[in-house]
């Protein structure tokens, strides 16, 4: 990470949802589809992945098997799905990490508005920032006086490099006059397991991940990374306020996409499915348990929100000068 370096590509231009371009020949589905999930097991897109994926199966009549394809912050599962036919056989476990932030810092396998098209959104979650529990801190604003009175000492975590963990931290870390070393792992589990040893120090997370370690006392967890609070945890502070930083406001979303070009009567069928899913009380109570405040937008509404998040981030990232290389 190099804060100094101005991110020298533009901008891409706001994302719209294309039609699907081809017609499909057989009645879909006729065969098993794949649910690429380009994390790890146990990660929150791996968990709502496959929720998702189970509930298709059951609404489809035929079976949606996850594949778990991790690497480069998520990026290689991503372009998977980015390069498979266009057929409605392959989904993506979309999340915003790999769609919305590494565009912005990085060249990506991938271009997110020409090679992947939305289906539809689940919800907004917040994150978590999160202290090892023996960090002499009580409070987020202790916390950021420690951090700025120890340049480079102390260490923060990720899910890898351009991950959405990465870039909130960074984002955080830039706005607070914090310089601390980043140490990216493959993936959630192994980046919480590194933070509960105590080998790094603090770290940005979701609650489906993380927020049983907090109830156990495990780890502590000084903020929530969206400016409004949250009622999924009432007694953790938005970073905003707590940390004096009233412009960090920013909620992860996770939802479906498929290569552009699947056929639009397949995208409908996908859409209704994921909506009547997330309508019904079973499917949406189990993703409120992750902390997701439920919201199920089409690819219209979901289309519009990547554009909100390109600009919004973009602007913040490009001012701060956050580039990954």
């Amino acid at each position: 990470m190099n804060r100094r370096t101005i991110l020298g590509a533009p901008l891409a231009l706001p994302f719209l949802p294309r039609p699907g371009l081809a017609q499909p020949s057989e009645p879909w589905p006729a065969r098993t589809l794949r649910m690429v999930i380009p994390w790890p097991p146990g990660q929150s897109t791996d968990v709502q992945g496959r929720l998702m994926a189970q509930f298709l199966t059951e609404r489809l009549g035929q079976t949606v098997v996850p594949e778990n394809r991790p690497g480069a912050g998520g990026q290689i599962g991503t372009n998977a799905v980015a390069k498979a036919a266009p057929d409605g056989y392959t989904l993506l476990a979309a999340s915003i990490g790999p769609i919305s932030f590494q565009p912005l810092v990085s060249r990506t396998l991938y271009d997110v508005e020409r090679e992947l098209a939305p289906v539809a959104s689940y919800g907004i979650a917040p994150y978590m920032l999160l202290v090892r529990r023996d960090l002499p801190v009580t409070d987020l604003r202790s916390f950021i006086a420690l951090m700025r009175a120890n340049p480079g000492k102390y260490t923060y975590n990720s899910s890898g490099v351009g991950g959405a963990q990465h870039l909130l931290g960074a984002v955080f870390n830039a706005m607070a006059g914090i310089d601390a070393l980043h140490i990216p792992f493959q993936g959630s589990a192994p980046a919480l397991a590194a933070l509960l040893a105590g080998q790094v120090d603090y770290g940005i997370d979701t609650m489906a991940a993380a927020l049983r370690l907090v109830q156990e006392g495990k780890l502590r967890a000084l903020g929530i990374t969206t400016a409004r609070p949250s009622s999924f945890v009432p007694d953790i502070p938005p970073i905003a306020t707590a940390g004096d930083l009233p412009d960090y406001d920013i909620g992860g979303w996770n939802g479906l996409m498929v290569p552009t070009g699947t056929p639009r009567p397949i995208i409908d069928r996908l859409v209704a499915e994921v909506q009547q899913g997330l309508a019904t009380p079973a499917l949406r109570r189990q993703f409120e348990s992750l902390g997701i405040d439920v919201e199920a937008r089409g690819p219209e509404g979901f289309g519009a929100l990547l554009t909100e998040l390109r600009g919004k981030f973009g602007s913040v990232i490009h001012q701060l000068g956050i580039r990954v290389d």
